[in-house]
């Protein structure tokens, strides 16, 4: 399986343009939170409408798993704690999202929601424990925000990142868990795109302007992993047991 990983998006419309051209190489395309933009002019409701059209472009040769991130939510939910609404739409095209767990072979795939309060929370660990008594081979977590403690979340300035997914990744130890939500870390010298955290290889490809967003293309079969971003290119192997040094600077 070969899987391509963008987040952070924000609206950028030339970059949507490239994930649709470039989805059809893939097995799986993960989109990992914050597709609207809340400082942009164009209303919520009218960028929404725009991206469901765009995440019905997207076909990669599998699947299209669409989580949420904090500028995706658009309304309270039934436990009046804000949440995206609008992506259960995207479901009509066939696109996995937020609560939903995806099996494609020996792997299964648990798509987390971004959670506002103690009810999304509790939902989230019950989703996890599920998922984690049926695990197959290979557990891939997308989840927008990186946790805590690694070097994934470092903004330039200061650590950033989710102590509860640090404790859940402690607790489960997935294969993979996919990220976004902190723009900057690839692009520090203390910072990076990939961390292994025990059994767990965590990745975010980060934030980039102009019209090809920061990626991670991770190649199952090959054992692989690789960055690419306007800086350059880096590459890991699966089975190493630490990152590599970094290259770019």
């Amino acid at each position: 399986m070969r899987i391509l990983l963008v987040s952070d998006l924000h609206y950028a419309l030339p970059q949507l343009d490239w994930v649709v051209r470039s989805a059809p190489s893939y097995d799986l395309v993960v989109l990992a939170g914050d597709h609207l933009d809340v400082s942009s002019p164009v209303s919520l409701d009218a960028q929404s409408v725009v991206l469901l059209r765009y995440f019905s472009l997207m076909r990669p040769a599998t699947s299209l798993v669409v989580a949420s991130g904090n500028h995706d939510l658009t309304g309270p939910d039934q436990h009046g704690e804000r949440a995206a609404l609008w992506l259960a739409e995207c479901r009509r095209a066939g696109v996995s999202s937020d609560g939903e767990s995806l099996a494609i072979g020996d792997t299964l795939i648990t798509i987390c929601p971004w959670w506002d309060g103690p009810a999304g929370r509790a939902a989230l660990e019950l989703q996890l424990a599920a998922d984690a008594a049926r695990r197959p081979a290979r557990w891939v977590w997308i989840y927008h925000w990186p946790p805590v403690g690694s070097p994934t979340c470092w903004t330039g300035k200061r650590e950033y990142g989710d102590a509860d997914l640090a404790a859940w990744i402690a607790k489960y130890q997935p294969e993979l868990v996919l990220c976004g939500h902190v723009h900057e870390p690839p692009f520090k010298p203390a910072g990076a795109w990939a961390d292994r955290i025990g059994a767990t290889w965590v990745f975010n490809a980060g934030k980039q302007i102009g019209p090809v967003p920061a990626h991670i293309v991770i190649d199952l079969a090959a054992g692989t992993a690789s960055w690419h971003s306007m800086m350059g290119e880096e590459a890991l192997a699966l089975e190493a047991e630490s990152a590599p040094l970094r290259s770019v600077f």
